[in-house]
């Protein structure tokens, strides 16, 4: 069954439809979207709420209500309050390679039924638990989880999305985690009000709902036909399957396209080994560069801590989780314009958009603070408001450019040869700066104060020059054909050397 409109636009790889078949398969996969923005967004939640802390971190409860001495930028300082947040990270950087490895023998679908039962686990332990080791275990298999979809559903949507429309339904990725951070912050609000001091289990638990729905629906995803080709060579279910995600029996173009990626794949055993070679330099580097500018933004200040930091500023324990709630409301509708625009306006044009947005507001947050926030009191309720409005501004830049761009390219860059290890390098070098960030963002508040806007900002401008110069175009180019926009790059088109690729081969690198 497809949808009424056709996807044209003059490309031979662009001949088919958006089919209803396409459309919710990618929604169920992007379910793993949503309890990963979910995870994310309850963290920061929970540890304001008092009857959680008096619980887990007694310590830290005793300061802020005792300790008049204290800055506001430490009161919430305590590697054991951050181990609970990092400790998901740290999961899902271990299980990243595991991830890679069955993603590439298995298929994509394994994978992302892998994730949804430890997500199911990890909802469970969290829920239930009674004391800290409980909790953090809980959060280690909500990590597993994370590893296994983050390695796998960026890479399934790409493969299921026509060329033309890849960055919209990619992005859909981002839009799951955003619709995620938003119900988390929806459900702290309303749980933090609960009587009795128990309503952080309900926060917790509920990361199982969506679970709940995505550990069957896994079983009934098609495979992507770029994993059939690959894995058995089993040309003609890819065919079938090709056939019903475009709506057309006229594939027959991208097929011979699939096949001849899949046949250049020689090696594919060692992709770890083949993406270290000169010709995949450019790929290699975005799999590291473009991950670790992605969690130096500063949007864990926000994803992670936002109602610690609306404390800081001065607001109620419920003024802050909705304040929080808002910047979610921004953040998933600013990504939603992204989905709408990245394929008309391409990648490179939202990067720059968004980077300056991120760099001025951040820069105004950081001087107010720097001007009227003191170690003891708060804003007063007209700069308060004013630093809320500039983090949704900063929350909105990110939201259609880092946000959702940060997994679409590197998800689409990667020749199949080395498509599966690509993606692995990428979510690991993205788990291991998210739980250095995260790990490490209380304390650095507390020493750097106001100036760890500053310190963020200048990264955003470090990458924003980055993409500028070595980024090239990427819209609308079809996947298997991607090595063009590399061949043509005034700098990266020298790692494409073929005098060069042949030399390496021949001496075995």
């Amino acid at each position: 069954m497809a949808l009424s409109f056709a996807v044209t636009n003059g490309s031979e790889h662009n001949n088919g439809k958006i089919t209803l078949f396409v459309v919710l398969s990618c929604m169920m996969a992007a379910m793993g979207g949503v309890i990963f923005g979910y995870d994310i967004g309850i963290s920061g939640g929970v540890t304001s709420m008092e009857p959680f802390l008096v619980k887990f971190f007694p310590e830290i409860y005793k300061k802020k209500k005792e300790d008049t001495e204290v800055s506001n930028y430490c009161i919430f300082d305590s590697q054991l309050l951050t181990t609970f947040t990092s400790s998901l990270y740290v999961a899902g950087l271990l299980t990243s390679f595991i991830a890679s490895y069955i993603t590439r023998a298995f298929g994509r679908k394994p994978s992302i039924t892998a994730g949804a039962a430890a997500f199911l686990a990890g909802a469970a332990f969290g829920g239930a638990a009674f004391n800290v080791y409980m909790l953090i275990l809980g959060r280690l298999l909500l990590g597993v989880g994370v590893g296994f979809a983050n390695q796998s559903v960026s890479l399934y949507l790409s493969e299921m999305a026509p060329p033309r429309l890849r960055g919209a339904i990619n992005n859909g990725f981002q839009l799951s985690i955003g619709i995620g951070f938003l119900c988390a912050d929806f459900i702290n609000y309303g749980t933090e009000k609960i009587k009795g001091g128990w309503g952080w289990r309900i926060s917790l638990a509920m990361a199982g709902v969506p679970a709940l729905i995505l550990t069957p629906g896994a079983l009934f995803l098609p495979e992507t036909p770029n994993s059939l080709i690959q894995r058995s060579k089993d040309h003609q279910k890819a065919e079938l399957i090709l056939q019903r995600i475009r709506g057309t029996n006229d594939v027959q173009t991208e097929l011979d396209g699939l096949i001849k990626a899949s046949s250049t794949s020689k090696n594919t055993d060692h992709s770890f080994k083949l993406i270290l070679k000169r010709k995949y330099r450019p790929q290699l580097v975005m799999a590291v560069a473009i991950p670790f500018f992605q969690q130096v933004t500063g949007i864990n200040v926000m994803a992670f801590y936002a109602p610690l930091l609306f404390r800081t500023l001065g607001l109620g324990v419920s003024a802050s989780l909705l304040s929080a709630a808002m910047t979610g409301i921004v953040g998933t509708g600013s990504t939603f314009i992204s989905m709408l625009l990245v394929d008309k306006f391409g990648r490179r044009t939202l990067f720059a958009i968004g980077g300056i947005q991120m760099l001025a507001s951040q820069s105004i947050v950081g001087g107010i603070m720097a001007a009227y926030l003191k170690d003891n009191g708060g804003l007063n309720k007209g700069y308060a408001y004013l630093v809320l409005v500039m983090i949704c501004i900063y929350v909105a830049g990110f939201g259609w450019s880092w946000g959702p761009l940060g997994w679409l390219v590197p998800s689409e860059i990667f020749p199949l040869e080395i498509r599966s290890a690509g993606q692995s390098i990428t979510v690991a070098v993205s788990f291991l700066f998210t739980f250095i960030v995260a790990q490490k963002i209380l304390t650095m508040l507390c020493y750097f104060k106001s100036g760890i806007f500053f310190f963020f900002g200048g990264w955003v401008l470090v990458m924003s020059v980055f993409v500028h110069y070595f980024l090239p175009e990427t819209k609308n180019m079809p996947i298997e054909q991607m090595e063009k926009v590399w061949r043509e790059h005034w700098f990266w088109k020298r790692m494409m050397d073929e005098g060069i690729e042949k030399r390496e081969q021949e001496s075995g690198l």
